[in-house]
């Protein structure tokens, strides 16, 4: 099988980081976070770590420049030759330039840019109602998922459990908004080029992910 290059765009709540695991394992091509590569990057100390934990330590968010180089550097790892999904970057415009650049550069196309599009309305239900188990951390939904005995863990017999601070209609309304500003850009952009698929994530898990193998084939 060819190797598959693809970002993965979704809002928060959205199941994309599930959809994302499911095509690594499926695939055998690496799920690439800028979040995780940073922390690993700082950890390992390396030149490009010490950069951009000396801007974080500032308080400072690390430019656009310094993640192009991270991945720059990560895509070039043995893991990566078979395929890579690019999780939470792109979100601007600029930064899909840059990226295009540095691919360029390299011969590398990047096959698809996918979004798991969610209705608001359904992301905020998802994500307000969420709770968890506050001894194991067994998750659980105010609809979805409740524990079945009232107020007790189905894992461990728990009885304490915890919300999120941030979980709240508010909070997840304005990190929504904050999405849907910067990738808004990023639709035609990538419409542009042929490359965005738009699927509907507001349905069972199995079904949004047999729609991405459909879109990245065999």
């Amino acid at each position: 099988m060819a190797g598959k290059r693809l970002i993965l765009m979704g809002p928060p709540g959205g199941g994309k980081g599930t959809q994302a695991k499911r095509l690594q394992d499926r695939y055998g091509i690496v799920q690439l976070s800028t979040g995780d590569m940073l922390r690993a990057a700082v950890k390992a100390g390396t030149a490009l770590g010490q950069e951009a934990n000396a801007v974080m330590d500032a308080g400072k968010l690390v430019s656009d420049d310094l993640i192009i180089a991270m991945i720059n550097e990560r895509v070039d790892l043995e893991d990566c030759k078979n395929g890579f999904i690019l999780d939470g970057f792109p979100r601007t415009v600029r930064q899909a330039e840059a990226l295009d650049k540095m691919l360029k550069e390299k011969g590398i196309k990047l096959d698809s840019a996918i979004e798991v599009a969610v209705p608001d309305a359904r992301l905020i239900e998802r994500i307000i109602g969420r709770f968890t188990c506050a001894k194991c951390g067994e998750g659980y939904h105010d609809k979805f998922k409740q524990p079945k005995k009232a107020g007790v863990c189905d894992m461990c017999g728990g009885t304490e459990f915890t919300r999120r601070a941030d979980d709240n209609a508010e909070t997840v309304g304005a990190r929504l908004k904050a999405y849907h500003d910067q990738t808004a850009p990023l639709m035609p952009y990538y419409q542009g080029r042929g490359l965005l698929k738009v699927i509907d994530g507001d349905r069972d898990m199995d079904v949004v992910t047999a729609d991405l193998e459909s879109i990245l084939g065999t």
